[in-house]
């Protein structure tokens, strides 16, 4: 009866798994959707074709949306409604009280009204607003742009001189907010909110100033008011105060060739482009109904092979290839709509077997941003009038491993939500040996350096003197602009843009962190090597310097390095400050004794960095979390060296153990309370910065993601850690939390144990009732050994607890 019991018991839990892992839907952390406008008209209709097709390509997020404005008179004859999800919009193209005729005012119509009236505007984070006459090549993410709040991302577009003169200054109140920008627009559905409207009044406000129409004050060479509509954009955002992050590399113009080093996302053809004899102007098929004549396409380019001989250089030749990428992407999208519409299949031709090849998939494949392409041109802000701010560039050292990756990961999705101007660079310092297995190129714009963990004289194994070395590899090898550098380590977390005119910072004057435990900085150690001890400071961690200073002191900061960890009479505990006495923190005397050499003298700043665990003072907003050290939240901990060689990176959906939920803080202590709340920001950054890697990974859903517990405690194993400080061999297991729609359901864990007590409490009626017995000694020594095993980690929490540099 027991064993008939326990089986119908068994197949009603699968039959729930079944039903949960069925009925879980995986939701985006954060939700996309992308729109454009057109009108009811053929032309429109052709350009729908090829945006969708490029769209499904891409592999764009999110649902996209056709704003389609018709008056009555044309919808009673358009045929192109099954074209793309669509919101019909009332027409504008003339206007309902003054009778002008410009349907240009038709997009900021189309917005308004599909933020009034659409259901998906009331469930979307971010929106990505194209114009009809666009390739999609990638996908289009707000985060990875650099987009925020407050901070839209868009494409450049310099010919609105409006910006610059009385246009502006006429119909703007913020005049110095104007941002020459267009075509490619990313921004948050509260910007947008906030924008809308303003959007549309400043469109008939521009279009109604007939007398600023002229080209020498719009840019616009037909002096007809046809860019009243950009301006209503540019000035609408100046009055609401948002400041473009101004990205030239994202969107090109067929015909115009890039820059080397940059994939453009997207493809504008709004002008006239040719390979060789032949060409293609989307004006001369205004009144095409290519659409609805079946087999018919746009006249086919020439075939790759034929470019590759007539333009020998490679960087043209590129150029030549996205004309061919641009107008074989609509060809193919009608070549399919016609399909779909249930034309009869066309004859068979080389262009159609073309079209159809693996040749054309593979050159159409979706294209991933590269580094040069992220680079984002920050609106200018003004500490005076007319003086700009110096330009930044922020770096952080790390090595080929999987301990360094899911720190990069995290620190650089921290960067670009930080809002911190300028680019960030990754140094990476790898042996020939661990370049060849490495697989984290693609987690940040990265130099890279020759690895001198082992020293090339000496061979002694020291990996901290990377970060000196590195840096002076990138002053030496890199074409740096910057006038200030901000270095950064890699298990870091950026809550903020970390600026010198903040801090004040200036030639011969950097900023930083204090590190009070370098107390070699008082004693015989600074006057043994540094000529000026008195110049010597504790700081650390966080450094902001003149690209000046940089240059004069990079090699100090290894020579200085090299001769302290040579050093080793002094390594004790009472002239170091180092616990481990074993010249762990050579790299940062290093620096404080280099920058003492030169007598740069620190302005030195507690409101920049911050342990978490550590209580902040009040009403400091602190820009940098320094996970450093262990902390945790009740009974949520994170350490990071638990995780020094467990890849969770290229793991698909593994993540840290979630911290506990803010709301579930104890209020009675506030200072307390504070501290747990930087905690746990901490953590979920992390958390949320691996989750869109993964995503960017192209994981798959994880609610079909399975993989037995065998196969994943085979990836995270029980490692063995050589503790490079005290010596001390120890055994440790770290396995990734795998989240998907199954475990994260809060019913389906109530179900499993309701279950498994069952299913347990037959077991156990079995056993006693057959006579078994032995199982409560296998216990009792179970116990024993995971009580030693826990003794012995907070020990060794204890011990790294006074460590600031690991």
């Amino acid at each position: 009866m027991a064993k008939i019991f326990a089986l119908a018991l068994t197949v009603w839990v699968l039959l729930r798994f079944g039903f949960v892992i069925g009925s879980h839907k995986q939701e985006a952390p954060y939700r996309i959707h992308t729109l454009f406008s057109v009108e009811c008209q053929n032309y429109f209709d052709w350009q729908t074709v090829g945006l969708m097709n490029s769209f499904k390509k891409s592999g764009q997020p999110g649902p996209i949306t056709r704003l389609l404005s018709c008056t009555d008179k044309e919808k009673k004859n358009y045929k192109g409604m099954h074209l793309a999800p669509t919101l019909e919009v009332p027409s504008m193209s003339t206007h309902p009280k003054t009778g002008d005729w410009y349907p240009a005012i038709n997009k900021p119509v189309g917005l308004v009204h599909w933020l009034k009236y659409s259901k998906d505007a009331e469930n979307v984070d971010w929106v990505v607003i194209l114009d009809a006459d666009m390739i999609i090549r990638g996908p289009i993410i707000p985060w990875e742009l650099g987009a925020e709040k407050g901070k839209p991302v868009a494409a450049y577009y310099g010919y609105l001189i409006g910006c610059d003169n009385i246009l502006a200054k006429l119909h703007t109140q913020h005049p110095e907010f104007c941002d020459k920008v267009g075509g490619l627009l990313v921004m948050h559905i509260d910007d947008l909110r906030a924008l809308a409207p303003l959007w549309l009044s400043k469109t008939e406000e521009v279009r109604d100033d007939r007398a600023h129409w002229a080209t020498n004050i719009t840019g616009d060479i037909y002096g007809q008011g046809w860019i009243s509509e950009m301006y209503g954009y540019s000035f609408g955002a100046a009055e609401v105060g948002l400041r473009h992050k101004i990205n030239d590399n994202l969107m090109i113009y067929p015909g115009y060739t890039p820059q080397e080093g940059i994939e453009p996302i997207l493809l504008h053809y709004g002008l006239p482009f040719t390979v060789g004899n032949w060409s293609f102007s989307k004006l001369e098929h205004h009144d095409d109904d290519i659409v609805y004549d079946c087999g018919r396409l746009f006249p086919e380019p020439p075939y790759p092979r034929e470019v590759r001989a007539m333009e020998s250089n490679p960087n043209k030749r590129r150029a030549l290839f996205l004309n061919l990428e641009c107008i074989n992407t609509i060809n193919e999208g009608l070549l399919l709509q016609h399909a779909a519409d249930g034309c009869s299949k066309p004859m068979w031709s080389k262009y159609l077997s073309f079209l159809k090849s693996k040749t054309f998939a593979e050159l159409t494949r979706p294209k991933l941003l590269t580094p040069n392409s992220r680079k984002n041109q920050a609106a200018e802000q003004l500490d005076e009038p007319g003086r700009p701010h110096p330009k930044i560039h922020t770096i952080f050292s790390t090595e080929c491993t999987p301990y360094f990756d899911w720190q990069t990961v995290g620190l650089v999705h921290s960067f670009h939500q930080s809002g911190q101007p300028g680019n960030i660079t990754r140094l990476l310092s790898c042996t020939d040996e661990d370049l060849k297995e490495y697989k984290g190129h693609d987690l940040a714009p990265t130099h890279y350096v020759p690895s001198m963990s082992r020293h090339p004289l000496t061979g002694d194994w020291y990996p901290a003197i990377n970060k000196p070395a590195a840096v002076l590899h990138w002053l030496n090898h890199a074409n740096v602009d910057a006038e200030f550098i901000v270095i950064l380590d890699a298990d870091m977390i950026m809550r903020g843009p970390i600026t010198p005119w903040e801090f004040k910072a200036a030639h011969g004057r950097p900023v930083s962190t204090p590190y009070d435990y370098l107390i070699g900085c008082d004693n015989e150690l600074a006057e043994l090597h540094t000529r000026h001890p008195d110049a010597c400071d504790k700081v650390g961690g966080v450094i902001i310097m003149h690209i000046d200073d940089l240059r004069k002191f990079a090699m100090l900061w290894l020579l200085k390095t090299e001769e302290v960890r040579a050093d080793k009479d002094h390594y004790a505990k009472n002239i170091t400050g180092d616990i481990y006495e074993s010249g762990w923190i050579s790299e940062m005397y290093g620096y404080s004794f280099g920058a003492a050499e030169l007598e740069l003298r620190h302005l030195i700043s507690r409101e920049i960095l911050i342990y978490p665990g550590y209580i902040p003072e009040p009403g400091v907003n602190y820009r940098v979390f320094h996970y450093g050290l262990e902390f945790g939240v009740g009974n949520w901990s994170f350490d990071k060296a638990n995780w020094r060689s467990v890849d969770v990176v290229n793991n698909c959906w593994a993540q840290f153990p979630d911290p506990p939920e803010p709301s579930t803080l104890d209020q009675t202590d506030e200072k307390l309370l504070q501290r747990d709340l930087l905690s746990i920001e901490c953590g979920k950054k992390l958390n949320e910065a691996l989750r869109l890697h993964h995503i960017r990974r192209n994981c798959p859903d994880p609610s079909s993601f399975v993989k037995s517990n065998s196969d994943t405690t085979k990836e995270a194993v029980s490692y063995r850690k050589l503790d490079g400080v005290n010596g001390v061999d120890t055994q440790e297991s770290a396995l990734p939390a795998v989240k998907d729609g199954l475990f994260s359901s809060l019913r389906f864990w109530a179900i499993a144990l309701w279950a498994f007590c069952g299913v347990g409490f037959l077991v156990v009626m079995f056993v006693v009732f057959s006579g078994r017995t032995g199982k409560g000694t296998r216990g009792k020594r179970n116990k024993r050994r995971t009580y030693l095993g826990m003794s012995d980690m907070n020990g060794r929490d204890r011990l790294l607890r006074g460590d600031l540099s690991l």
